[in-house]
């Protein structure tokens, strides 16, 4: 383990401490990380292959469920693996090269999935403010191409994060106090001038998740009148129901995030265990939660998921 220096060395191997203050808690840490990963892996695997083998779940509100579900899996199977590595066999060690594919799909699973969670708040604008016109705006090549330019997106602005830390020379501590590799965590590690990092990561973040956040509660905003002007409370009811799940899911994805931000920000005595823990609960909980949500809150969902375990049950 390196110690501080200024030999001009640039390290090439990292080492991830877990939750630094709570090591000799590493093995019952692990096991709410191991069950909320089986359960993430488990519910969106089962998720994908229902809307796709299900034709009459090809509209378009399931197809980007099941583009949440994607990444929600790739967003959980790039941090969890390595910290149960870390919390089971001390196997902290990770090479820059495996730091920065790290903070590649970390940033860009978590990007594409705030532009899902965008692209389902516009499917539930149009389905109660425009329904006449829902089956034309939300066609199977528009969603395509949403799809498309979600990934687009996400990969281009955080390329450019590669980059900016492969450049970086690490001839400091190479100890990162984290259960993965995060941009401005490494980057501080640097004996370099690290302002490009740190604005070109503010810069992504407000144009890209905060944003999406943003046009999210526009809609939503335009939706609730919408829905308050229906005739019946019954008519208020069902509008609802529609956006209840997907609502949770919202709130699941970004109130632990808005949490982290305030208390890295404002909570200057907060032990640095509770920063640690409080940003995997922003990376473990929404896939764990989101199939769950979508499961019990979606009647067509919760239907072909009992209908699945039922086959397989009986045949097994």
């Amino acid at each position: 383990m390196a110690t501080p220096n200024n030999t001009g060395i640039s390290h090439s191997l990292f080492i991830l401490l877990g939750i630094p203050g709570l090591e000799d808690q590493h093995t019952w840490i692990s096991l709410p990380f191991l069950i909320f990963y089986l359960v993430a892996v488990l519910g969106n695997s089962l998720l994908v292959f229902i809307v796709i083998t299900e034709r009459s779940l090809h509209e378009p509100m399931y197809l980007f469920l099941c583009m949440l579900a994607v990444a929600d899996l790739i967003l959980s199977t790039t941090t969890v693996p390595k910290a149960l590595a870390i919390f089971w066999f001390h196997a902290g060690e990770i090479s820059l090269d495996g730091c920065v594919t790290q903070i590649f799909f970390i940033h860009a699973t978590f990007i594409a999935e705030s532009g899902i969670l965008l692209a389902m708040a516009f499917d539930r604008y149009v389905a109660i403010c425009d329904p006449l016109h829902y089956t034309t705006a939300l066609s199977h090549a528009v969603i395509m191409r949403v799809g498309l330019a979600v990934v687009l997106r996400s990969f281009s602005v955080i390329l450019p994060d590669v980059f900016l830390v492969k450049r970086l020379p690490f001839c400091r501590s190479n100890v990162l106090p984290h259960t993965y590799c995060e941009h401005m965590a490494i980057a501080k590690l640097a004996c370099a001038d690290i302002r490009v990092n740190v604005w070109y990561g503010l810069s992504v973040l407000l144009s890209t998740v905060v944003l999406d956040a943003f046009l999210i509660l526009v809609s939503y905003t335009l939706i609730l009148n919408a829905v308050f002007r229906l005739p019946s409370r019954g008519a208020w009811q069902k509008a609802l129901g529609t956006c209840g799940s997907h609502f949770g899911v919202i709130s699941m994805f970004y109130l632990p995030g808005i949490f982290t931000i305030i208390t890295q920000r404002f909570g200057h005595h907060v032990p640095l265990h509770t920063h640690i823990l409080l940003a995997n609960v922003c990376m473990l909980s929404p896939p764990m939660l989101n199939p769950v949500i979508y499961g019990v809150k979606t009647r067509q969902i919760r239907e072909h998921v009992v209908s699945t375990l039922s086959s397989q049950w009986k045949f097994c």
